[in-house]
């Protein structure tokens, strides 16, 4: 038992990491494309990029409940399959682009069908004793982290080649996986776990209202929010922000996303497994939100670039926080609602990335721009750190309680 399930986590590990990879390969040059396509400057393209990510988002958070109440129908694979193909066709639309209209219609695509995170994690779930989830919900940081050490490093160094080519990468690794995915990847939800599927569950507010069933899960969302919104200050901004901060090129982004993706898997693919068994679930998730704080704050302030890459230290090591947080989480659900659980949180995390980042994109266009009443391109790193400091007081609150609970007490260590 104990060796199929570690080869199930192996499986699911390649499969995200592919998967980065090719979302990696494409964000060195995402704002080199706009910029050409609108014939604009970065501050004008970070808009756009903030509009695309909008686009993406609002269908994913209309459609992932959908997709994991239907993992919880039929199985994680076919759900699974599907976002991998979906992701695909996206790259190609991105690809042959002719006009900005076009990548808006890539980025909805992508939104329908991407589901790979939603269901891997269901997947992990469903694989996983409640002891290990946490260890093993870092494998998707850990696949995050590998893939972009990968990806971006391969993006800037095709990108001199031409804004278009990342995006051919890109769809040939998707479809790829996709391939890998339909021959290897074993299914993982038993069929006696498995329910009716609900319209009414599957909608984006019948799969949040499901999860006001388990007050603690409730009462975590906010905090979990939060540090969603803040990621969006690094996820939305960082290309831009080294471009015209430091001048940075499409090779030094790439380069630099490589070491964050490197220190990304040494945290969440080894620390964690360290650093969650000395601390709990809940003192990992409180070390871990102070120290995203401190390196928001650091980025916001660095005036050269070589010190961004040493404010990355503090900054990554804050990704223990996360796993830690959808451990606790997880570990309230039954088997059966891990699909739909991980579609809400899905939903979340969309909901969050329609505001993030407009958000943050337009923070820093604003400080950037011409008439702003003064120059901070940091400004979206600020605010990340404010949101990051809020989750740490919700998820204070909400996690007091869990300790107070002899219910509650097997899942987390006193």
């Amino acid at each position: 038992m104990v060796k199929k399930r570690d080869a199930a986590l192996g499986f699911i590990f390649i499969t995200l990491l592919i998967d980065v990879t090719g979302f990696g390969i494409i964000i060195p040059v995402m704002p080199k494309l706009i910029s050409e396509l609108i014939g604009g400057s970065l501050s004008d393209a970070s808009r756009y990029g903030g509009w695309l990510m909008f686009a993406y988002s609002v269908t994913q958070f209309l459609f992932a409940p959908i997709l994991g109440n239907l993992s919880d129908r039929y199985g994680r694979r076919p759900v699974l399959l599907a976002s991998l193909f979906g992701f695909g066709i996206d790259y190609l639309f991105l690809a042959v682009a002719p006009t900005i209209g076009w990548l808006f219609v890539g980025r909805i695509i992508a939104g329908i069908t991407g589901a790979s995170f939603t269901t891997a994690q269901a997947y992990i779930a469903d694989v996983s004793t409640p002891e290990k989830r946490a260890q093993n919900f870092g494998l998707v940081g850990a696949a995050f982290g590998v893939g972009f050490i990968i990806g971006p490093v391969i993006g800037g160094l095709l990108g001199q080649y031409g804004a278009r080519i990342p995006f051919y990468a890109a769809a040939v690794l998707a479809l790829l996986n996709w391939l890998y995915g339909y021959f290897i990847l074993p299914e993982s939800l038993k069929p006696e776990n498995r329910r009716i599927f609900e319209w009414k569950r599957a909608s984006p507010t019948g799969s949040l209202m499901q999860l006001n069933k388990y007050p603690l899960v409730a009462g975590l969302m906010g905090s979990f929010v939060c540090v969603y919104l803040a990621a969006h200050s690094v996820q939305s901004t960082w290309t831009y922000y080294t471009m015209l901060k430091f001048r940075w090129d499409e090779k030094m982004v790439g380069y630099s996303l490589g070491a964050v993706g490197l220190l990304v898997g040494i945290v969440q693919g080894g620390l964690i497994r360290v650093i969650n068994p000395k601390l709990g679930p809940k003192r990992s998730v409180y070390f871990g939100l102070v120290l995203y704080v401190i390196g928001l704050l650091l980025f916001a302030f660095a005036s050269q670039g070589w010190m961004m890459f040493v404010f990355l230290i503090p900054y990554c090591l804050g990704g223990i926080a996360g796993p830690s947080l959808q451990s606790i989480i997880s570990n309230q659900v039954p088997a059966n609602e891990q699909g739909e659980l991980q579609g809400g949180l899905t939903s979340l995390i969309s909901i969050t990335s329609i505001i993030g980042p407009l958000l943050m994109t337009n923070l820093f266009a604003y400080f950037t721009a011409s008439r702003a009443p003064f120059y901070f391109p940091g400004a979206p790193f600020l605010m990340g750190a404010i949101f990051c400091l809020l989750s740490l007081l919700l998820a204070l609150k909400s996690l007091s309680v869990l300790g107070r609970h002899s219910t509650t007490q097997s899942t987390v260590k006193p």
